[in-house]
């Protein structure tokens, strides 16, 4: 494989993980197991059998949970520590027999990549649950499974036209993310309100800034 088709798989395997986990592992070893694509030798366990089976059971249950306002954000919060480990694992061995220096960058930024996609999946779920009716959650569960197929296919197929999308995808996360944190926080901080845990939240300013509430 050339460096270009192995940094897409590499970086897009770390993406997707940090999304769908699960239909990243199914995917990939399906496509090489039906001799779509050759893997790296060290992911060719993918394609076994057993490991296609776990990857889909647990992908039928993820499919179904992740579409239950709650439920999805808590099936979020537990995969924190089963994405990230395993997009960093994805990451480094799809990068093939390297020096150990290599395979150790390709881990830190696969597992760095995959946190930043799962932080932008969390948090965006957790507000979509501040709405009561259930069809935000079902258009998001489908559309985020959509993104990490279509993502892969573009990764395996058209390396070049990924690496510009996921520069593209970094560069809205990292704009997305403080955002996002400011209104999950703000949240939170209404629950704790309700609670009586704690006061609440300054409302914002016509520029989107918060200000302090006057004395009572």
């Amino acid at each position: 494989m050339e460096a270009v088709s192995i940094i897409a798989l590499s970086m897009g395997a770390a993406w997707a993980s940090g999304i769908n986990l699960y239909a990243t592992i199914f995917m990939l070893g399906y496509m090489g197991a039906t001799g779509n694509m050759d893997l790296p030798p060290e992911l060719n366990i993918l394609s076994n059998p057993m490991v296609m089976t776990a990857a889909g059971v647990m992908y039928c249950i993820e499919f179904f949970a992740d579409k239950i306002p709650g439920l999805d954000s808590a099936w979020d919060a537990i995969h924190t520590f089963i994405r990230i480990p395993a997009g960093a694992m994805l990451a480094a061995s799809a990068i093939g027999d390297v020096t150990p220096a290599v395979a150790l960058t390709s881990a830190l930024l696969g597992g760095t990549l995959a946190a930043g996609s799962h932080a932008t999946k969390a948090g965006t779920r957790l507000l979509i649950n501040t709405s009561p009716e259930p069809v935000t959650n079902w258009t998001a569960s489908i559309s985020e499974d959509l993104l990490v197929i279509g993502g892969l296919w573009t990764a395996l197929h058209h390396p070049v036209l990924f690496i510009v999308g996921l520069i593209i995808f970094i560069a809205l996360m990292i704009w997305l993310l403080p955002r996002l944190w400011r209104l999950i926080k703000r949240l939170l901080q209404r629950i704790g309100s309700w609670l009586g845990l704690c006061e609440p939240p300054p409302p914002f300013t016509s520029n989107g800034d918060t200000r302090e509430l006057p004395p009572t």
